[in-house]
């Protein structure tokens, strides 16, 4: 359970929120929303202790574990993917490396009946019982299973960490942030580095996920399927909603429309009220009855409604030119790095008003085939563009190339021409940059802002061919259906790559598949292609179960021999003890009784190894019971 104490956070701008209360239950599953600025992500970081509050306090139980996913991390080793998470754990590896180093110690000692060594094997139980309860035997599987669910290759698990991209390390870390199963989860936009494969793999791991999960997500699909609750920042409050995101916006809506409405009788009766008082306050007969009126003023508390700006951003990509009928060919497009090949034999045209979402996992060459068919890079083959096309191309990194010394204003300037330079100051508005933000320097934007000026130049370029990698990567969810709306509406040719399933829902007329280095054109909406996904992933699924049924019969198997030859061990010392023994009450019998020493030496004797034969019994006992418990389990 989380505990919000009257908590209130302050900059020097001021509070961001104010003695806010709310409590989170544990399984509650949380989308956190609110407009840019408006305090998500330091929300997380107050739960997580990162920071503290300027005012209250936050309880959460002492033992609960926190796993906190940043939209940005820095981190660097040299150590391999798998390793990265196989030594996240330290309690599992230091109960691995003992358990390790205990088995290893017992099968070199013969002191069996020695009060050391009967302290190791109650360790050795109790570490066993402890492993368990972590999981331990099935870590490794646990880790297999969340890398290839992330979109990781089997062939990257021996990669160095060092050499992975930033997408891809954000995906690592969130792997070992699930396969540590935290209590509670703090996840600010984990899909931005996802593709649409892997999306839907971490929506089932939250769904069946046990502990608290808050999330920060522009990502209509992915909070509905998850969270059942929503949590709203807004003027300073936190506002509460039972409902997953879609459900909250229309009774947010409805409740917005309510407060407008009381709003507006409010400040009818406060116009009453000062009226009133002015023309009672001269009159020493009225003087009280004014002096009340104050106060009652004095005690109002002020209706205030968080107006959407939705509705203030009109996006419209100008059409510079009808094209010809075909606005792009490709022939026997290769291209190959020096690592690896990347695509081979790519054939395709595409016709004027083509709409096309370019889909597929990661690192299979999406942005390859786009950095080619704008020339951004060599290739092998043939692309040709059509009669009279023209391209703008919004690169996944284009709001990094902006220049950071520029403010806003100058950044836009820089690329208009002729007599839209006129309405510039209305553009920026259009995409939510105010008066006060268009002299702000590039530098000092949000990504998502960052974003939206990128975006804006693009408007500045008229093209009749649009090709757009990842343009909803840090947009919020306002900001995505205005994009959405005017790509709708746009009268050229565009190719958007995009993870985001409701961005593209109804927004395309064909879908390029990238795989295994082609590109296969399907004529059907988003729904049937990941239909389609789905029968595939299933397929692989239960071919990987093979592979794992495979390595456990091997793994079974494995154990089983162990265990035989352990036992095979046991028995042997058993049979030569019960030798030794058999030998020594011959000899105590032969003893005449006045060998009174010798007979009492031989009585010792006797009594040890009657001892050490209980300890290799009792030994021998539990390995049987083992073997016989392990083939029920498997």
């Amino acid at each position: 359970m989380i505990q919000f104490n009257q908590v209130s956070y302050f900059l020097p701008q001021g509070f961001l929120f104010e003695n806010v209360k709310v409590q989170i239950n544990n399984g509650d599953k949380i989308g956190l929303v609110g407009k840019n600025g408006a305090g998500k992500s330091t929300m997380l970081k107050l739960i997580s202790k990162e920071i503290s509050p300027t005012e209250g306090e936050i309880v959460i139980p002492k033992e609960s574990n926190i796993g906190y996913l940043k939209q940005e991390i820095t981190f660097d080793t040299q150590e391999s993917v798998f390793q990265y998470l196989n030594l996240s754990n330290p309690e599992y590896n230091r109960i691995n490396n003992r358990l390790n180093a205990i088995n290893e110690e017992i099968t070199s000692r013969e002191d069996y009946e020695s009060p050391d060594y009967l302290n190791l094997l109650s360790e050795l139980n109790d570490l066993n019982q402890e492993f368990e309860l972590l999981d331990g035997y099935k870590w490794k599987e646990k880790i297999e299973t969340t890398l290839k669910g992330l979109g990781f290759a089997e062939n990257v698990f021996d990669k160095k960490v060092s050499e992975l991209s930033g997408g891809w390390k954000m995906r690592l870390e969130l792997g070992k942030i699930l396969i540590n199963t935290p209590d509670i989860l703090l996840l600010d936009e984990p899909t931005n580095h996802l593709d649409i494969v892997s999306i839907g793999w971490l929506e089932k791991f939250l769904i069946r996920f046990e502990g608290i999960v808050v999330i920060i997500s522009h990502d209509r699909h992915f909070l509905d399927a998850i969270t059942k609750r929503t949590l709203e920042i807004s003027l300073r409050k936190i506002f509460d909603f039972p409902f997953p995101y879609t459900l909250y916006t229309k009774k947010r809506a409805e409740e917005n429309a309510l407060n407008e409405n009381a709003k507006k009788q409010q400040e009818k009766e406060i116009k009453q009220t000062e009226r009133l008082i002015t023309k009672f306050r001269a009159k020493s007969s009225k003087a009280a009855f004014a002096q009340s009126l104050i106060k009652k003023l004095e005690k109002t508390e002020i209706i205030e409604v968080e107006k959407s700006q939705e509705g203030a951003i009109k996006i419209n990509f100008p059409l510079s030119i009808n094209p010809g009928k075909q606005v792009l060919e490709i022939i026997d497009l290769k291209k190959d790095y020096p690592e690896k090949k990347v695509l081979e034999g790519v054939s395709m045209n595409v016709g004027r008003g083509e709409k096309i979402a370019l889909l597929g996992a990661n690192g299979l060459g999406k942005s390859t085939l786009l950095k080619c068919i704008t020339n951004k890079i060599s290739y092998q083959g043939t692309v040709i563009h059509g009669h009279n096309v023209n391209v703008s191309y919004f690169a996944q990194d284009q709001a990094d190339q902006l220049d950071k010394t520029k403010t806003v204003f100058e950044t836009v300037d820089h690329v208009a021409e002729g007599e839209i330079r006129k309405k510039l100051r209305a553009i920026l508005g259009s995409f939510l940059f105010t008066t006060d933000d268009i002299d702000k320097k590039v530098s000092a934007l949000s990504g998502g802002e960052k974003t939206r000026l990128a975006l804006c130049q693009l408007l500045l370029s008229p093209s009749n061919f649009l090709i757009l990698d990842e343009p909803t990567n840090h947009l919020d969810i306002m900001s995505k259906n205005v994009l959405k709306q005017a790509l709708i509406n746009y009268e050229g040719t565009f190719i958007v790559v995009s993870h985001d399933r409701d961005f593209l829902d109804g927004l395309t007329n064909r879908i390029w598949d990238i795989a295994n280095y082609k590109i296969r054109i399907h004529h059907f909406d988003l729904s049937e292609y990941l239909n389609l996904i789905e029968i595939k992933t299933s397929h692989i699924k239960v071919a990987d179960n093979r592979k794992i049924i495979s390595k456990k019969k091997k793994s079974i198997h494995f154990s089983l021999n162990k265990a035989e030859k352990e036992i095979d061990k046991l028995e042997r010392k058993i049979s030569d003890l019960e030798g030794e023994i058999k030998n020594t009450e011959s000899r105590i019998a032969e003893n005449h009784m006045n060998l009174q020493d010798q007979n009492n030496e031989l009585l010792e004797l006797f009594e040890h190894q009657r001892n050490k034969l209980k300890i290799l019994m009792e030994q021998w006992e539990v390995k049987i019971e083992e073997i016989e418990n392990f083939k029920k389990e498997h």
